[in-house]
């Protein structure tokens, strides 16, 4: 049973599906662009605007070093993981954003990139950041050591908690879909139902807060080096 519950995780076994399979992560790159070749519509205007008040967002977050280019980075990141957790969300479509393969490439790399531009350019900054402001001298070793593993794991955290928002949702949508043809009870079959939407709904609200909370910790992480 557990086999069949997580084999909806399963890329593939073929070479060229498998391949497919993790070039659907990028069809956005593709898609997204081309709407800006069209007439300006509702959901494009709608799509700006989400933009436009991310682009103030992250700048405030930056503070007076963000730049326009670093807001850039930060919205096509959002966009990316945020495009990838609703594809997902339709059948038989593969969900990059369930793996760590995906979410910990992301994070890592950026992670490093901040590690090294602070301690390279700003190396009192992030000694002095070890150590919280007014923290007593008795324990400020073991604040060193707290602050020193929370700065190691943060792009495991940043990675798993996509992942695992991802995969606990569709695990929900598989056991109620799994669930759904053996029933035969009339009564029991529309709550499965009903229950499956509602889940459908909370997932398509939980693909947004997860794309927007990576984007955001990211955007923190960067602030702090500077």
């Amino acid at each position: 049973m557990m086999t069949n519950l997580f084999s909806v995780f399963d890329p593939s076994t073929s070479i060229l599906n498998l391949a497919l399979n993790w070039l659907s992560t990028f069809l956005g790159l593709f898609l997204i662009p081309m709407s800006y070749w069209l007439m300006p519509n509702r959901f494009q205007l709608i799509w700006n605007n989400i933009l436009l008040t991310l682009h103030k967002e992250f700048k405030t977050l930056l503070g007076p070093s963000g730049h326009n280019g670093s807001t850039l980075m930060f919205i096509s990141l959002f966009s990316l993981i945020m495009f990838n957790n609703f594809l997902g969300l339709f059948p038989y479509i593969f969900t990059s954003t369930s793996h760590l393969t995906l979410t910990l490439t992301l994070a890592f790399p950026l992670w490093l990139s901040f590690m090294l531009y602070g301690w390279i350019n700003h190396t009192q900054h992030m000694f002095a950041h070890l150590v919280p402001q007014g923290t007593p001298p008795v324990l400020m070793p073991f604040m060193v050591c707290i602050e020193t593993i929370s700065n190691v794991i943060r792009p495991g955290t940043l990675a798993v908690r996509l992942t695992a928002n991802m995969i606990a949702g569709h695990l929900l949508l598989t056991l109620l879909g799994n669930t759904g043809p053996v029933t035969t009870n009339y009564i029991i079959l529309s709550v499965i139902l009903t229950t499956q939407i509602a889940l459908l709904v909370l997932e398509s609200a939980v693909a947004i807060i997860q794309s927007y909370v990576f984007a955001v910790l990211s955007t923190l992480y960067s602030s702090e080096v500077n």
